[in-house]
């Protein structure tokens, strides 16, 4: 297989205690093209960052003796660089311990590698435009699942061919979808992006309980089955995920 590469090459750093683990992650993203550097603990970890440009960090919960969950703490006081955990610790309770402490993600182990690097991918895109989005006058195409969304109409197309009609509302919450692929988002970052989308002016109803109806309206033509869906997911005690690899297509 040939390596790819990306237009600016990244640095991922893997902390993690499993050394054959590390290898493991280390030759599949590198094949991927990005730059990869491991440790097995957490000492110094806030020097090499400055040091090495990394770019995000795969951090275990527990490193041995130490607390990844405390580490990210720390970091979080003094950095801004991504965090995606990854660990064998996936509970409800544990996964919100995460997001509390500033991570970006959360992965479960043992995980599809397919999986990481989409969420890998997914959290670098979301730091290269944090600030806006700029999803509000963006004219591509995105394909997903079978679907397609045309930015420049605003039409969305399902699987068959068939046309489906969205509200507004329901179109500014499917681009911050389309957005953040396999991120885990809270009903705050849902509520501002769409903000965003809209030139920044406030939507009111995009907040508690009137987001998670508009989210079920917005399933309720997209999913196959809105009771059990497959595309847009409840992360419980954080938000919404969207569980689908989003394919971008420049007009």
């Amino acid at each position: 297989l040939t390596k790819r590469s990306p237009m600016n090459k990244e640095r991922i750093h893997i902390v993690d205690d499993d050394r054959r683990l590390c290898r493991l992650l280390g030759r599949y993203l590198e094949h991927d093209g990005y730059e990869v550097s491991f440790d097995t603990s957490g000492e110094d970890i806030s020097q090499k960052i400055l040091d090495s440009s990394i770019s995000l960090i795969l951090l275990d919960v527990m490193l041995g003796q130490e607390d990844g969950i405390a580490l990210c703490r720390e970091l979080r006081a003094e950095q801004d660089v991504p965090i995606i955990f990854v660990s064998t610790l996936s509970s409800d309770q544990q996964r919100v311990a995460g997001y509390e402490v500033g991570a970006d993600d959360y992965i479960a182990k043992p995980f599809n590698l397919e999986l990481l690097l989409a969420r890998v991918k997914a959290v670098l895109r979301r730091g290269r435009r944090s600030a806006s989005l700029n999803y509000r006058r963006d004219t591509a195409e995105y394909h997903f699942n079978g679907w397609r969304y045309l930015g420049k109409t605003d039409e969305i197309i399902s699987p068959s061919g068939v046309q489906i009609s969205l509200s507004q509302h329901e179109i500014r919450l499917l681009k911050v979808f389309l957005a953040n692929p396999h991120i885990a988002l809270t009903r705050d970052e849902i509520t501002k992006a769409m903000d965003v989308t809209q030139d920044a002016t406030t939507h009111e109803n995009a907040s508690g309980r009137a987001l998670d109806v508009l989210v079920g309206r917005l399933r309720s033509k997209i999913e196959q089955n809105p009771k059990s869906p497959e595309l847009l997911r409840t992360e419980r005690s954080v938000g919404y995920i969207f569980y689908a690899d989003v394919n971008r297509i420049e007009e």
